[in-house]
């Protein structure tokens, strides 16, 4: 099966459109891509009564958001206490309480505009791969219960009555969480945008951007912007762009599949709660259904890989569901997810009232829904206590390809050898 049929692309119930961008204007904000953290700047900026300007180079959600898993989580990949850990008590506490209430944000914005993404807040469940990760999801539990989090350690036998899969060693349960259509909720917060005023330009890539005397001066392909305040929301699907260098990151494929609808009664036997669900694997995995019943299984990996990530993907699906049995895959898709080295993204200040947002490191919903608004409000007002965490002058890591080489080797390993998730 070739990696390029995308279920959210074929399920959307969501339509967005936007011409290409044309002529010459001026506004208030430019943004550069059009997925959650663009979107969401380009409302949040719009409700506040500024001109927005939003260039996408492709389509709304082309990039990482329309081939997102579709888990709506509160926080980073990362336990609450390492994000302190790294960015410092008082930033980390802000971060992460910022964070916590991202599910929130995400379903009142679906409520409120009222976006058509099959939302689902029944929780998620972070499942223990091994004797090993439950240990690893009882440290996450005692630090989430301390911060007030509505969070439930779950035992072996209670996951696997919950996920309808006996390959589960306990799990960790968020009620705050839940699951969407990703693509459907870009172009949901996309058509929001466009009711409060912002101007919306589908495969329209920028060419060059430079700052001339007090604002900045944006080329397209077929016009030009001049605009007060820039934000780059590129993220993993950045182009080179002339006088707008993202700084690298590690890039991290990510592919999933999905089976045809299940049946009624087959159904209700996997994930019968509707919890989306990722692993505590190193190579991680992620399992969860959508509104139609199909199993939707993710995992770290490059699909061009001579179909070894296919092949491990229709083991591991007989090995987590066997009930399933020999039901097929009629969707495979992929992204890349922008990786930082402390898996913690960045908010980098361009010279001149600007910003670039990146590294969300496979949490792109919550937190691009939050820091995509927050730098918009940031932008425009000039106060960067706005922001959830500090902006950077400047951001810089070494060996991102050879860290994605290895991403990818550690994969390939793992799939090569059977059907274990981790």
């Amino acid at each position: 099966m070739n990696a390029d049929r995308n279920l959210w692309q074929d399920s959307a119930k969501e339509a967005f459109q936007a011409d290409v961008f044309t002529g010459e204007t001026s506004v208030d904000l430019c943004i550069l891509g059009g997925g959650f953290t663009g979107c969401s700047a380009a409302l949040s900026a719009a409700k506040a009564g500024a001109s927005v300007l939003l260039l996408e180079a492709e389509s709304i959600g082309h990039g990482g958001s329309g081939r997102n898993v579709g888990l709506v989580n509160a926080g980073l990949w990362l336990p609450p206490q390492a994000v302190c850990d790294a960015l410092g008590q008082a930033q980390g506490r802000r971060l992460n309480t910022a964070l916590a209430a991202a599910p929130g944000q995400v379903f009142d914005l679906i409520d409120a505009y009222d976006i058509a993404c099959e939302p689902m807040r029944a929780g998620t469940l972070h499942c223990a791969h091994s004797v090993r990760g439950f240990k690893d999801l009882q440290n996450r539990f005692d630090q989430q219960k301390a911060l007030g989090a509505p969070v439930t350690l779950l035992d072996a036998d209670t996951a696997r009555q919950r996920t309808g899969s006996q390959q589960v060693h306990g799990a960790l349960h968020d009620a705050r969480a839940g699951t969407i259509q990703p693509l459907a909720y870009a172009r949901g917060l996309a058509r929001a945008a466009t009711q409060h005023g912002a101007r919306i330009h589908e495969h329209s890539p920028v060419l060059s951007v430079a700052r001339q005397y007090d604002e900045w001066v944006i080329n397209a392909a077929q016009g030009a912007v001049k605009a007060r305040k820039i934000l780059i929301a590129t993220n993993a699907y950045h182009q080179p762009v002339k006088g707008a260098d993202v700084p690298s990151t590690t890039p991290v494929h990510y592919f999933q599949l999905a089976t045809t609808p299940l049946g009624h009664n087959l159904a209700t036997q996997v994930l019968p709660g509707g919890e989306g669900c990722w692993d505590t694997g190193t190579v991680m995995t992620s399992f969860r259904k959508d509104q139609a019943g199909r199993v939707i299984l993710g995992a770290m990996g490059n699909p061009d890989a001579l179909g070894l990530h296919e092949s491990w993907a229709q083991r591991a699906l007989k090995r987590l569901f066997p009930q399933v049995g020999d039901v097929p895959f009629a969707h495979f898709w992929s992204g890349r997810i922008s990786m930082t080295a402390d898996h913690i993204p960045k908010v980098m200040r361009l010279a001149g009232d600007g910003y670039a947002v990146f590294g969300y490191s496979g949490r792109g919903i919550g937190p691009g829904t939050v820091i995509g608004a927050a730098a918009a409000q940031a932008l425009l007002s000039g106060d960067e206590g706005h922001l959830p965490l500090d902006a950077l002058d400047g951001y810089t890591e070494a060996f991102t390809s050879a860290k994605g080489q290895f991403y990818e080797l550690a994969a390939r390993l793992v799939h090569a050898g059977g059907a274990r998730l981790g």
